[in-house]
């Protein structure tokens, strides 16, 4: 039969040493009988449980009844006995051995010939593995990287990259403004980055030419969501300037690029364009690596050059020299330095690379989807 505890009318040193000793024959005497893992369990939560537990009910039963005169002897009688309770179940002996176990002479033993557990690990989100590649192209070309805060200023992300006050970038409709932000001059004006430049602007006030830097970074745009536009997306930018840097620099510089990301039959061409902060400048595009240039493929015509043989990757250009005036106190005297920025999306260098058609699957978080890469 279980033990119970009983309620104590006797307080006296004889009363308390006579209920504390039946008390811890009877818990000897369950934990001799234990002889499954179940029961193990079951002996250990109804001596220790917090709620019900025997320990718990003589905590209630004795010191908390125990007269005023009698509490400080309750109380340490009541210790010892909660100790050598504890004792008792600490030291219960664990199941046997299954009976065929107990006979084989490699229990103890590890087996070195069983499957380990492999650990499951993470993958790089293709994205961020297509700008780390990308990057690591330039930084073999002596390009640093640089990093800038994504909420800015109108002035970095504007004023100072030579975008005239009724340039239409400037515009809600194509920039996500921070709210409250009409009391401000304009150009201090909080916003989402549309693009990465402002870092270029920012890494010329700190350093003095010559710098090379490219700058990966995620940028907002208040574009709907479809698949090939989302309202976050990610850019590489890169900035070089010193002396006598020509536009055959910055030819040179991205045809490398693109033959060391995209394989080395790549070729690369060059279209007139307009961007804000560079003069001259263009629009570059490779081969299409897919249908090798040729605007079809076996099953039919190649839908990442839309048939023309040719893929629009970045925009680049001279740096406008309206853009070195902002810096021209820090050594960016525009008659005697030069300089060439481009830019491309990450996203779309990712989309191309690995042959997917909605940039939205890569912000989804669908594992099926991402385990590719992993």
């Amino acid at each position: 039969m279980a033990y119970t505890v009983p309620k104590l009318a006797d307080y006296s040193a004889a009363a308390l040493t006579s209920a504390a000793a039946e008390c811890v024959r009877e818990c000897a005497r369950e934990a001799n009988r234990v002889r499954t893992v179940a029961e193990l369990k079951a002996f250990r939560d109804r001596w220790l449980a917090r709620k019900g537990g025997v320990l718990t009910q003589i905590n209630d039963l004795w010191l908390k009844n125990a007269p005023k005169e009698a509490k400080r002897e309750a109380g340490m009688g009541v210790n010892q006995l909660k100790a050598r309770i504890q004792e008792i179940v600490a030291s219960a002996i664990a199941p046997p051995v299954e009976p065929a176990l107990a006979r084989c002479e490699t229990v103890d033993r590890v087996d070195v010939s069983l499957p380990g557990i492999r650990r499951p690990i993470g993958a790089e989100h293709p994205v961020m593995r297509a700008s780390r590649e990308m990057c690591a192209v330039f930084q073999r070309l002596g390009f640093s990287i640089a990093e800038g805060p994504v909420v800015e200023t109108d002035y970095y992300n504007f004023e100072a990259l030579n975008f005239p006050p009724n340039h239409p970038a400037r515009d809600t409709q194509d920039t996500l403004f921070i709210a409250g932000q009409q009391s401000k001059p304009q150009r201090e004006r909080l916003l989402l980055r549309t693009h990465t430049s402002p870092v270029q602007i920012r890494t010329m006030e700190k350093m003095r030419p010559p710098i090379r830097i490219v700058i990966p970074g995620t940028v907002h745009r208040n574009d709907p969501p479809d698949a090939s536009h989302s309202p976050m997306f990610h850019q590489i930018e890169g900035l070089a300037v010193d002396r006598n840097i020509t536009f055959g620099n910055l030819k040179g510089t991205l045809d490398h690029t693109m033959k060391e990301f995209f394989g080395s039959s790549v070729k690369t061409s060059f279209r007139p364009s307009f961007f804000p902060f560079t003069e001259p400048s263009a629009e570059m595009y490779v081969s299409c690596f897919i249908c090798g240039g040729s605007g079809n493929r076996e099953s039919g015509p190649c839908r990442p050059c839309k048939q023309t043989g040719w893929i629009e990757i970045l925009g680049c250009g001279m740096v406008d020299p309206n853009v070195f005036e902002f810096v021209k106190d820090n050594g960016y005297d525009p008659k005697k330095i030069s300089g060439f920025a481009f830019g491309m999306g990450a996203d779309r260098i990712a989309l191309l690379k690995y042959g997917v058609d909605d940039i939205q699957l890569f912000f989804q978080g669908d594992v099926r989807f991402l385990r590719q890469w992993a």
